[in-house]
C-alpha cells in the first residue's frame, strides 16, 4: 500500500530528474551557520575593543550569508522547479504505471504465473514477471528519492525565509551602527596635508572624471604618506573586490547604449559596504559631476584607484587607510524580506539595484583592474 500511496502522490505533484551538482540545502545549511556566526559577532562588537573593525567584520559576514542563502534558496526553486515540470510532463506513463501496480496487487500471486498458452507459456509469463518486476521497483524507489527531495527542497525555502529576515535585520542594524561608530570615531588616521582650496576648485572646474582625476594626480601635497605604505606592485592579481557583489561589465566593454568605460561597473545590493582593497591615502571623497560620490585612492604614487557611485561615505582627504578599512556604503534602500520573497526565486542577482564603477589608473592612464583585482564572479 506504501508504494501506491507513494505513485498516487508522485502523479499529484509532478516531478524530473535533475543533476546532484549545487546541493541547495547544503548551500542553505552553511548560509545559516555564516548568519550565525554574524548574529554573535555583532552582539560581541560592543564591547570589541576597536568596534569599527568589529561592525565592519559583522557587515561583511552578514552580506556574505545572505548572498548565499539567497543563492541556495535560488538553486531550490530551480531544482523544484525542474522536477515538478518533468513529473507533470510524465503523468500519463505514471498513470499506466499505476494501473499496472493496482492489477499486479489485485491478482493473486500463483494467478499471475498461470497462462491460457499452458506451460510454456506460463514459464514464459514467469520470466517477463521476474524481469519486468525490479525495473519497476527500482524505478519506484527512483520516484519515491525525487519525492522526498521536493518536500526538503519546499523545506529549505521555508526556513530560509526565517532567516533571511533575521540576517536582513541584522546587517542593516550592523550598517547603521558602523555609520554611527565611524561619525563618532575619536582616533582618526594619520593625515597628510591637503590644499582643501585647491580640491574644491578642481571639483568645481572638473567636466570629466578623466581630467579630474589626471589634475588630482598633479595636486602638490606637503607629504606623500602612500610612499610610506606596503607595496602595491606586489598585489597584482590578489587584490579583493572593494565589495560583495559581481562585475556587470568589463575593461572597455560597451553598455546598452554602446558607451564604453575604461573600468569595471560592479553590481551589488543596496547599501552593501564598501572597503578598500590595499592600503592607500584618499585623495578625494565627496560628490563630483553625475556620478554621485566619488572616492579616489592613492594605494602608491604611481597609481590611483576611482569608485564612483557610492551612497554615504566614511572618509575624507587625506585620510590614511589599511587594506579592508571601510570606506562608505552604497545608495539605496535596503530591501526588506517580503520584496526579496516575492522577486522571481528563478532570477540571479534580482536583488543586485546598485553599481559601482571601479577605475585603476598607472602613471596617469586607465589600466585594465582585471590584472589586478581576482575578479572572478560572486
Amino acid at each position: 500500500m506504501r508504494l501506491m500511496a507513494l505513485i498516487t502522490a508522485l502523479c499529484a505533484y509532478g516531478s524530473a530528474a535533475f543533476a546532484q551538482t549545487n546541493d541547495p540545502a547544503l548551500t542553505a545549511q552553511r548560509a545559516a551557520q555564516m548568519l550565525e556566526r554574524a548574529a554573535l559577532t555583532m552582539a560581541e562588537a560592543d564591547d570589541a575593543r576597536d568596534r569599527v573593525d568589529a561592525l565592519t567584520e559583522t557587515i561583511r559576514a552578514y552580506e556574505e550569508g545572505l548572498s548565499a542563502l539567497r543563492e541556495g534558496m535560488r538553486r531550490a526553486a530551480i531544482r523544484e522547479q525542474s522536477i515538478t515540470v518533468v513529473f507533470e510532463a510524465e503523468q500519463e506513463r505514471l498513470g499506466r504505471l499505476l494501473g499496472v501496480l493496482q492489477s499486479m496487487q489485485a491478482a493473486p500471486a500463483p494467478l499471475l504465473l498461470i497462462h491460457p498458452g499452458g506451460p510454456v507459456g506460463t514459464a514464459r509469463s514467469g520470466m517477463i514477471v521476474s524481469e519486468v518486476t525490479p525495473a519497476v521497483a527500482a524505478e519506484a524507489m527512483e520516484l519515491r528519492r525525487q519525492l522526498e527531495e521536493l518536500a526538503l527542497l519546499r523545506a529549505v525555502q521555508e526556513t530560509a525565509e526565517d532567516q533571511l529576515s533575521a540576517g536582513l535585520t541584522g546587517v542593516q542594524e550592523a550598517r547603521v551602527a558602523l555609520s554611527q561608530a565611524m561619525a563618532e570615531r575619536r582616533t582618526l588616521p594619520p593625515r597628510f596635508t591637503s590644499d582643501t582650496d585647491a580640491l574644491l576648485e578642481l571639483t568645481q572646474s572638473a567636466e570629466t572624471l578623466d581630467s579630474f582625476a589626471t589634475a588630482i594626480r598633479a595636486l602638490d601635497v606637503m607629504a606623500d604618506a602612500s610612499t610610506r605604505l606596503p607595496s602595491f606592485n606586489d598585489q597584482r592579481g590578489q587584490l579583493p573586490l572593494p565589495l560583495q557583489g559581481r562585475i556587470l561589465r568589463g575593461f572597455n566593454q560597451s553598455d546598452a547604449a554602446g558607451v564604453t568605460r575604461p573600468g569595471l561597473i560592479l553590481a551589488a545590493e543596496s547599501r552593501a559596504l564598501v572597503s578598500a582593497p590595499w592600503h592607500a591615502t584618499v585623495r578625494y571623497a565627496g560628490p563630483l559631476l553625475d556620478y554621485g560620490n566619488v572616492i579616489i585612492l592613492e594605494p602608491q604614487g604611481d597609481h590611483l584607484l576611482i569608485l564612483a557611485g557610492l551612497g554615504e561615505l566614511f572618509v575624507r582627504a587625506g585620510d590614511l587607510l589599511a587594506s579592508g578599512d571601510p570606506v562608505g556604503l552604497m545608495g539605496g534602500e535596503a530591501p526588506n524580506r517580503e520584496e526579496l520573497i516575492v522577486s522571481d526565486p528563478l532570477a540571479s542577482g534580482g536583488e543586485l539595484s546598485e553599481t559601482l564603477y571601479m577605475e585603476l589608473r598607472e602613471a596617469g592612464e586607465p589600466v585594465d583592474p582585471t590584472a589586478w583585482f581576482a575578479t572572478q564572479d560572486q
